[in-house]
């Protein structure tokens, strides 16, 4: 779920780690993004432009209520996920689901992802917003509004390589 919320919104891994369920406006289909998880505690996003909303497609969505549903931390200020290891207390460590979760995942799936290379939660980032421009031709100031950047020039020369 949480690497399917990260693809599909394109959240930076603070600002995921950083949600609780009051975050996640169902009726409204979108999360609303104020804070980043930073340092062990919340702050403020990366930058001014970053606070906003970010929309939920219907499949994120049902996913979501459905680890809503069993998720043991599933109040509105729980964390969306929680690290169990610490109760829910915390979010759980971006560095530790990515060494051993999404790294191992990506390679069994074929994904050439070298011995010291970075291969993270960003990187679902920077291919949602490739995708959005380059496959699915959805107009780049849209795709800057998703990803929140504050210049048009960071999402197509950074994010968007033709």
């Amino acid at each position: 779920i949480l690497i399917l919320t990260c693809a599909a919104t394109a959240l930076r891994a603070s600002e995921l780690l950083a949600l609780r369920w009051s975050d996640v406006l169902w009726e409204q289909e979108r999360i609303a993004v104020s804070k980043r998880w930073s340092r062990g505690k919340d702050g403020p996003t990366k930058t001014r432009k970053s606070e906003g909303h970010v929309p939920v497609h219907p499949a994120l969505a049902e996913y979501l209520r459905e680890w809503h549903a069993v998720t043991p931390y599933a109040q509105d200020t729980d964390f969306l996920f929680p690290s169990l290891k610490a109760r829910g207390t915390i979010p759980l460590s971006p560095a530790v689901f990515v060494a051993k979760h999404l790294r191992p995942a990506a390679i069994a799936a074929g994904v050439e992802v070298k011995p010291g290379e970075r291969f993270g939660l960003h990187n679902l980032r920077h291919s949602l917003s490739s995708w959005l421009v380059n496959k699915a031709k959805v107009a780049p100031k849209t795709v800057q509004s998703i990803l929140r950047h504050s210049r048009i020039q960071t999402t197509l020369d950074l994010y968007t390589p033709g």
